[in-house]
């Protein structure tokens, strides 16, 4: 098992849901930690909650990541002392609607491929060079079960996680020279924000984990810290990781 005693780790999405809990666990585990996320109030919450809990440092990087300049300018101005990152998170991500492809709103498309596969790439981009030269480092990207399965109403989503698979396998190979890791963490239902934003409704955001016992942020970031401390010869590809009440994308026992 590594020791993440004095390692940057970088979290995109860290204001709530999964990106924050696994900024929290990654600080327990002695990470001082880069928080990046839209909602900078949210941030400096979270951040405090780990100086408190853990006395680490943080820093927040408020940006939307779906803007490629905006990326760039915001690593180009990290002080010094936040340059050198040995963990990527690549947490950001979301989902908007489930309508059929022929009834869907094409602006939902394009916010969904903006954040989840140009953000990654984006954020992904600014990063690797660093780690390439210090000839280290872990990226864990977040994926899903939808990276792997497709299911009604699905459609663009599950193609945006899709590529996110492919570009983690290409990632791999592209590192396979070095000794840089490549993970990915694909979870099946996970209660988080990510159906209410998707439905747009907290009701029917509810009934998504009626009768079923889901994951939770805590049990993802949990499974990114056991893949980060692995012995530097142990590479994590990748982890599909359901509730006890789920089989498949398709497939949920829910006791009524």
């Amino acid at each position: 098992m590594q020791r993440l005693d004095g390692k940057t780790a970088l979290i995109t999405g860290a204001s709530a849901g999964i990106g924050k809990e696994t900024a929290i666990a990654l600080a327990r585990e002695g990470c001082r930690v880069i928080l990046a996320g839209r909602r900078k109030d949210r941030l400096a919450e979270t951040g405090k909650k780990i100086k408190e809990m853990y006395d680490r440092d943080y820093y927040m990087l408020a940006l939307d990541i779906r803007d490629k300049n905006a990326v760039n300018e915001a690593f180009s101005r990290l002080p010094q002392e936040w340059q050198d990152i040995d963990i990527l998170i690549s947490n950001a991500g979301m989902a908007r609607g489930v309508n059929k492809m022929q009834d869907a709103d094409p602006d939902d498309w394009d916010e969904m491929i903006d954040t989840n596969i140009k953000g990654l790439l984006y954020v992904t981009h600014a990063v690797l060079p660093g780690m390439v030269k210090r000839n280290k480092g872990d990226i864990v990207h977040l994926g899903s079960i939808a990276g792997h399965e497709v299911y009604p109403g699905g459609n663009i989503y599950c193609a945006t996680k899709h590529a996110v698979h492919a570009i983690e396998k290409g990632l791999r190979i592209d590192l396979a020279d070095t000794p840089i890791r490549v993970s990915s963490v694909d979870p099946g239902m996970v209660e988080t924000e990510f159906s209410e934003v998707r439905l747009g409704d907290k009701e029917k955001a509810r009934a998504v984990y009626a009768g079923m016992t889901p994951l939770n942020g805590k049990d993802i970031a949990e499974t990114i810290v056991f893949i980060v401390t692995r012995p530097a010869h142990v590479q994590i590809a990748e982890v599909v990781i359901f509730p006890t009440d789920q089989a498949s994308a398709m497939v949920t026992h829910r006791r009524n």
